[in-house]
C-alpha cells in the first residue's frame, strides 16, 4: 500500500473537499462532496456527539446516498453549517428525488471550540454562511492544519487542526481520510516529542520525529486544554472514503474499523467527554471481487489513513493571535 498522488482524501476519484474558516471566530467548516450521491454510513464511539441526519445512515434506513458530509466547529451552533450546504445544493438541483421534489441529504457532525480564544459574540449564527462557502470552495486540493473544521481545534497539549491522508491498495482501490482533531486526549507521547501515530507515518508526512524510545507505561502530563478551557470541550470527527463499491452495511463496517485510527493516534480516545465520530462514504467506481477479504483490507487502510491524518493535522497547525495553546512546532522550536 502507498499514498495516493496528493496524499489527501481527494485521491479517491470523484471526491472534493472545501474549507471555510473565520480567523477571528477561530472556527470553521469542512465539506466532503462528490459528483454523484455517495453511499454513506457512520460510527459513533464518543460519549458526547453532536450530529445531524446520522439516523438516515443506518443500513436499514431508506436514504440510498448522501450529497455531502459536513464537519464543523461551533458545538451545536455548527450543525447549522449543514443548512447552508443543503440550501446551496438545492439551488444546484441536487438531492434525493421525491416525486417532483429534491431534498439534499447532508449529514453533519460538530466539535466543541467555543472556548478557544476566538470571538464567539455573533449576532447571526455564522455557520450557515461558512457551510455555503466551504461547498463553494470544494476541489481536489486543499490545505491542512488550521483550516476548515480544524481552524480552532485543540488537543490536550497543543493546537489541533485538519488532517488528511490516502492509501492505494494492491489492485487499485483507493482509501482516504479527512479529520478535524479536537480531542480530550493527546496526540503526543508523554515526552511530548513523538506522535502516538509515528509507527504508521509514511515518509515525514508529520515531521518524521520517529517513535517514542522510552519503554513501558508513563503517565501523561496534566492537560493544558483542561486548564485553558474546559474538560468537556472536545471531539475528533472524521470522514473516511473509498472508490470501492460498498453498500451501507459495508460502509458502516468501514467506519467501525476506521475508529481504530483514532485509538492508535490519540490517548485516551473515545472518552465520555469526546464525541468521536467517523463517517464512511463510497463512490462505487470499483466493484469488489472478494468482498469479505477486500472489505477487511479497506477497513484496515481506513484506520491507518485516519491515524496518519491525525498526525498531519497537528503537525500542520499554525499559530494565530489569541491562541490559548501553542502549536507543536512552536514548542519543538521548528
Amino acid at each position: 500500500m502507498r499514498p495516493g498522488p496528493l496524499n489527501l482524501i481527494t485521491d479517491v476519484p470523484g471526491l472534493k473537499v472545501g474549507n471555510a474558516e473565520d480567523s477571528l471566530l477561530k472556527s470553521g467548516v469542512s465539506v466532503v462532496t462528490a459528483e454523484a450521491p455517495m453511499v454513506a454510513s457512520v460510527s459513533v464511539m464518543g460519549g458526547a456527539p453532536g450530529t445531524r441526519e446520522t439516523d438516515l445512515l443506518a443500513p436499514d434506513k431508506t436514504a440510498p446516498g448522501v450529497d455531502a458530509l459536513v464537519l464543523a466547529g461551533g458545538s451545536a451552533f455548527g450543525l447549522a453549517a449543514a443548512q447552508g450546504v443543503m440550501d446551496a445544493l438545492h439551488e444546484e438541483g441536487r438531492g434525493f428525488e421525491v416525486f417532483s421534489a429534491r431534498v439534499p441529504i447532508v449529514p453533519a457532525a460538530i466539535l466543541f471550540d467555543l472556548l478557544n480564544g476566538g470571538d464567539k459574540h455573533w449576532g447571526v449564527n455564522p455557520y450557515p454562511a461558512l457551510g455555503r462557502q466551504a461547498l463553494a470552495n470544494a476541489g481536489t486540493k486543499f490545505r491542512l492544519g488550521s483550516r476548515g473544521a480544524g481552524c480552532g481545534a485543540q488537543t490536550a497539549q497543543h493546537k489541533g487542526g485538519l488532517g488528511s491522508a490516502s492509501m492505494v491498495l494492491e489492485g487499485g482501490i483507493t482509501v482516504g481520510a479527512l479529520v478535524a482533531v479536537n480531542p480530550m486526549g493527546s496526540v503526543m507521547t508523554p515526552s511530548g516529542r513523538h506522535f502516538w501515530a509515528a509507527p504508521f507515518e509514511v515518509g515525514d508526512e508529520f515531521g518524521g520525529l520517529g517513535t517514542e524510545p522510552a519503554k513501558g507505561f508513563h503517565d501523561m502530563p496534566q492537560s493544558r486544554k483542561v486548564g485553558a478551557m474546559a474538560a468537556l470541550g472536545n471531539t475528533t470527527i472524521a470522514v473516511v472514503a473509498t472508490d470501492a463499491q460498498l453498500d451501507k452495511a459495508q460502509a458502516h463496517r468501514m467506519a467501525v474499523a476506521a475508529q481504530d485510527g483514532i485509538g492508535r493516534a490519540i490517548h485516551p480516545a473515545h472518552s465520555p467527554m469526546d464525541g468521536d465520530l467517523v463517517f464512511a462514504c463510497a463512490t462505487g467506481r470499483q466493484a469488489l471481487i472478494e468482498p469479505s477479504l477486500q472489505l477487511a483490507q479497506i477497513g484496515h487502510a481506513a484506520s491507518l489513513c485516519l491515524a496518519r491524518a491525525i498526525g498531519r493535522a497537528v503537525w500542520e497547525a499554525r499559530p494565530a493571535p489569541g491562541d490559548t495553546l501553542p502549536t507543536l512546532r512552536e514548542e519543538l522550536g521548528l
